[in-house]
């Protein structure tokens, strides 16, 4: 993986094998921090033309609600009219954490992500989902 983006509560990298973004965000969210390091995952998605991305909470403490509304109401759909096709977002272990994404997925719009208990199962999730449209892309390219 490619690191892209840093900062001390984010990394965001490109997985160019399996063709998304990985967000490993780490510690204690402050409002500002979540939103400068979303609009960073933003830009990282438009330059790469990724639009698959694994958000990894699984290293966060604490809660974040102060931002969560921003995040589903005004980030998620951005994200969407830029074009991310699948975001796979993994709890962190802390339930204030959980209750913070919850927040921010009660007020984003409807199956913006899927969200999953370790990277493992985002990981596949992500890789069928590539799959099944891969299958569908070629099988409408036969058709014509």
């Amino acid at each position: 993986m490619t690191l892209l983006y840093q900062q001390t509560n984010v990394s965001i990298y490109h997985n160019p094998l399996d063709h998304w973004l990985y967000a490993d965000w780490t510690g204690y969210q402050a409002v500002e921090q979540v939103k400068q390091g979303c609009e960073q995952l933003l830009l990282c998605m438009l330059a790469r033309q990724t639009y698959d991305v694994l958000n990894d909470n699984t290293n966060v403490a604490g809660i974040w609600t102060g931002a969560a509304e921003w995040v589903g109401a005004n980030w998620f759909p951005r994200m969407r009219a830029k074009g991310m096709r699948r975001f796979a977002w993994v709890y962190s272990p802390s339930r204030f954490s959980q209750i913070s994404t919850d927040t921010a997925l009660q007020v984003a719009p409807p199956e913006i992500a899927k969200v999953f208990s370790t990277v493992a199962e985002a990981e596949e999730w992500l890789r069928e989902r590539r799959d099944t449209a891969d299958r569908v892309k070629r099988f409408t390219q036969r058709l014509r």
